[in-house]
């Protein structure tokens, strides 16, 4: 072994270091940066160097590595650099590892990792003086250029080799000595395979993953399919072996070999200076670490790259202040894990959306540029589910006049259980002024402009609409056969509908106002109304377009219900085979009904929000879900319980108010009610938009695909929108893959646990431990709820029905039984008819499917907690839509495993 000094590379000096702190590592010596120097001197290409490293542009640079590369694979060895060679060689002697190590490669800002060639199990000196070569030539692979212009550095032209004794290993591996996706310091992760490490390396093999804490305690183990092992070939190189199913179940790593590793790396990452990304093989001599380098990616976490993913979307929250994560109602949008495309994407546009909003409102630009401290961070995601930054909604409230009523009707807009205590609520401005006077004067023109919003709010909506859809109706039918082509115009829509967007955002606030007038007039002219009155005067009107997936869905499901072979067809196929089935049967006249509602809705499915769940166009099968569920309704009793309290609104004013207060009564709701039809309009053309982009980005993926860059388009889902954008605008990050495996695996971690309706946190230095602290664990077992238990919730739909429970997480199968979900989105409207009863675990009465709820006459309760575990299908139970209970009731039994 010898020590590398500058000259050495990045390579050799993790090595150095790693010597340095006593690790155990195979022998090896280096060839210095000086020996290429002297092979460009000696081979003649000094020039075509020069024409490289003086490239201004990625075009020519590419152009110039080009040649450079072609040059140096083709020119002889040198005399004097082929004996530097040998010298090398015979030092370390039999069988090596010919790895490059370019100066500022393996460095604590850029990885460079996978750029440069790398040779296992090279045997010989004429095989060790060709590594060497291509180890040289790889210093100007195209992946290389691009990777040094996208990370805005100057390629890498000083290289070096390292050559080291090859290690036979049985087992293989990379160690983090903190997690690289969170940068939680409490998590260290390990990467197993059988055989050597190029098949972790290079994505070919699913490795074993673990996660141990600073005790050593294995939290989590992943076991990989591990279906190759990479061993050495009969010659130079390696062949990729099938492992037997025995091994493939059973973890490479023993307990005991894990817990060393675990203890060595932090050994290792405390003596290097931060925390690392280690290789390491274990043969018959025990454990080798064959190279490390800083875990580049952290500093990326911190500034709010992969920090976007988790934790608050990378806002710097100064020690100590205090946020508070609510999904309230989110949920109805992103419900459950959330993809990091579709969270970076929603994150990005709430955040541009309500910057747009504050400026139509002739807020100035000075304190716009406030905003940007905190609207990018409107929502936040941990564990892989999406949040509301609360405490910035509640700014957002005060960008419009009348905050002290409109956060009250917030709270109930969102969901929000626990309303902000008015100690705190009365803090959260939006932004601040120099003085008084420039508060006062700002504050008088935004209310002006609000007034007037709110007085030409139907003829905004007339306009927006008319522009949302020339866009859409440009774009939506058109077939992608480009990954470029279906970029671009993803990045001209966003734009488009963005800015359009923003001004449109003042109807959430006017609608805010309006509810709040409605709500104190309530109060004031009609003191002893039920509370089921105000909900039933602030729908939106039968006709709104919302609700008209669900009466399609009525009709499709009444047509198939009149053909019994049609009927007995949708109920006894698989969902994913019923349109084939339905076509050989010959019922081609239902099946054009099924094209139309497609033709219409087919942009919307479950999650319609979600950029990962197909549409309906590309997966039918839900539609055969809801359709199946709609015919189970057709026909069944009426469940309703007599003498249910189902407020007619128009009855009950016609019997208690007249007159000047019955007019304004009037006026007010109407107003109210036309701008409720709008926000449903508006959220209609955002599923419209979401469906859109949903077409885009799948062309893209397959695009990537393709090209190699992903492994398989539906990898597209787990970059975020920035890494996205990468793959077009300049080169895909080089550890593209390694990131989308561990977001994988993060992911399964994240489904095994609870996540809280509500929580805190204080600054950005908060662990797992704290956040477990409040309510995220390991899901657990919830003892079933007995006859006689009252689940209390808010009404939101009036009625009262007795039936059997279905507790699912998609609308399936429910059959005229009473629909218990966790929570819905608009893609589940087209599913109510077949429910007698809504029970929704989280959400709100002013949320999408609650207003289409009681537009349809099913009765309504949300926010119910704990009703998905403590409920069981098959129980037969009482939905008072009125109270806002759900009582279990004693006959009846629960579906074993249900």
């Amino acid at each position: 072994m010898e020590v590398s000094g500058a000259g050495g590379g990045g390579k050799a000096a993790g090595l150095d270091a790693l010597v340095a702190a006593g690790a155990r590592v195979p022998e090896w010596t280096v060839l210095g940066t000086e020996v290429f120097a002297e092979f460009l001197s000696a081979a003649g290409l000094s020039e075509r160097f020069t024409a490289f490293v003086n490239a201004q542009d990625l075009g020519s640079a590419l152009t110039a590595a080009a040649d450079l590369r072609a040059a140096v694979t083709a020119v002889a060895l040198p005399d004097g650099v082929r004996a530097a060679i040998d010298g090398a060689y015979a030092r370390v002697g039999g069988t090596v590892a010919v790895r490059s190590s370019g100066v500022g490669e393996d460095g604590g800002a850029d990885s460079f990792a996978g750029q440069f060639d790398s040779f296992l199990h090279v045997t010989g000196a004429e095989a060790v003086a060709e590594r060497v070569r291509r180890c040289w030539a790889s210093g100007f692979a195209e992946r290389a250029v691009r990777y040094a212009f996208a990370r805005d550095r100057p390629p890498i032209t000083e290289l070096a080799v390292v050559l080291q004794r090859f290690v036979a290993a049985r087992a293989s591996g990379v160690l983090f000595t903190v997690d690289p996706v969170s940068g939680d310091a409490d998590r260290l992760v390990v990467s197993a395979v059988y055989g050597l490490g190029e098949g972790l390396v290079s994505g070919a093999v699913d490795a074993d993953t673990a996660v141990i804490d600073p005790a050593g305690a294995v939290l989590e183990l992943t076991i990989g399919a591990k279906e190759q092992e990479y061993l050495p070939g009969p010659g130079d190189g390696l062949v990729a072996t099938d492992v037997d199913a025995e091994r493939r179940a059973a973890p490479v790593l023993a307990a005991a070999e894990l817990a060393e590793l675990a203890g060595r790396g932090r050994e290792l990452a405390t003596a290097l200076g931060g925390p690392q990304d280690i290789e390491w093989a274990i043969d018959a001599d025990g454990l080798w670490f064959l190279q490390a380098r800083p875990i580049t990616t952290l500093g990326a976490i911190a500034g709010g790259s992969d920090q976007a993913l988790d934790q608050g979307a990378g806002e710097h929250v100064p020690a100590g202040e205090l946020r508070i994560w609510d999904n309230s109602n989110i949920i109805e949008s992103f419900n459950g894990i959330t993809s990091p495309l579709t969270f970076t994407v929603a994150a990005g546009i709430y955040g541009r959306v309500y910057r747009g909003y504050a400026k139509s409102l002739d807020v100035p630009e000075a304190q716009l540029r406030q905003l940007d401290s905190w609207t990018p961070y409107l929502l936040g995601r941990f564990n892989g589910r999406v949040y509301y930054n609360l405490l910035h909604w509640y700014r957002m409230v005060g960008i419009a006049p009348g905050y002290p009523l409109n956060r009250k009707v917030l709270e109930a807009a969102l969901g929000v259980a626990e309303p902000l205590p008015d100690d705190i609520a009365r803090t959260l401005r939006p932004f601040t002024f120099g003085s008084p006077l420039l508060r006062a004067r700002s504050r008088l023109r935004t209310a002006v402009t609000y007034r007037r919003r709110l007085r030409d709010i139907d003829s905004m909506m007339a306009a927006f609409s008319a522009e949302f859809y020339r866009v859409y109706d440009r774009y939506e039918a058109v077939e992608y056969s480009d990954g470029a082509e279906a970029y671009a115009a993803y990045r001209e829509v966003d734009r488009d509908l963005v800015e359009r967007w923003g001004p449109m955002m003042v109807l959430d606030a006017v609608l805010l106002t309006l509810t709040g007038t409605m709500f104190l007039l309530t109060r004031l002219f009609l003191p002893r109304a039920p509370e089921s009155l105000l909900l039933a005067v602030l729908g939106p009107g039968a006709d709104v377009e919302s609700a008209e997936p669900a009466r399609a869905m009525t009709a499709l499901a009444e047509r198939a219900h009149a053909d019994p072979a049609v009927a007995e067809l949708v109920r006894g196929t698989d969902p994913a085979l019923a349109y084939t089935a339905l076509d050989e049967a010959g019922h081609r006249s239902f099946l054009r009904e099924v094209d139309t509602y497609l033709d219409r809705y087919g942009y919307r499915s479950l999650d319609e929000l979600k950029l990962e769940v197909p549409d309906l166009r590309e997966d039918p099968s839900g539609l055969f879900v809801m359709l199946r569920s709609a015919l189970g309704r057709i026909g069944a009793d009426d469940t309703a319980v007599p003498g249910a309290d189902t407020v007619d609104p128009d009855a009950y004013l016609d019997a208690h108010l007249r007159g000047l207060r019955r007019r304004i009564y009037d006026r007010v709701r109407t107003k109210t009610a036309r701008c409720a039809a709008h926000r449903e309009r508006l959220r209609f053309c955002r599923t419209r938009a979401f469906g859109m982009v949903k077409r885009m980005i799948r062309a893209m993926g397959r695009d990537l695909a393709a090209r190699g860059v992903l492994d398989d388009f539906t990898d597209v889902f787990e970059l975020t929108v920035d890494e996205l954008c990468a793959c077009y605008d300049s080169a895909p990050a080089p550890e593209l893959r390694a990131r989308i495996a561990a977001r994988r695996i993060a992911r399964t971690a994240d489904a095994g646990l609870v996540a809280p309706a509500r929580f805190e946190t204080r600054g950005t230095d908060f662990t797992q431990a704290a956040l477990a602290a409040q309510g995220w664990v390991p899901v657990a077992d919830v003892p079933a709820a007995a006859p006689g238990d009252v689940l209390g919730g808010i009404p939101s739909a009036a009625g009262v029905v007795e039936g059997s429970a279905v507790v699912v997480d998609e609308p399936r199968d429910v059959a005229g039984g009473i629909l218990v979900t966790y929570r819905t989105d608009p893609g589940w409207v087209a599913a109510l008819p077949s429910a007698s009863a809504l029970v929704i675990e989280r959400g709100s009465p002013l949320t999408h499917v609650a207003i289409v709820a009681r537009e349809l006459g099913v009765p309504t309760v949300v926010q119910v907690p704990g009703s998905t575990r403590r409920l069981r299908t098959g129980m037969r139970v009482r939905v008072d839509g009125t109270a806002g209970t759900v009582t279990v009731l004693a006959d009846g039994g629960a579906e074993s495993g249900a």
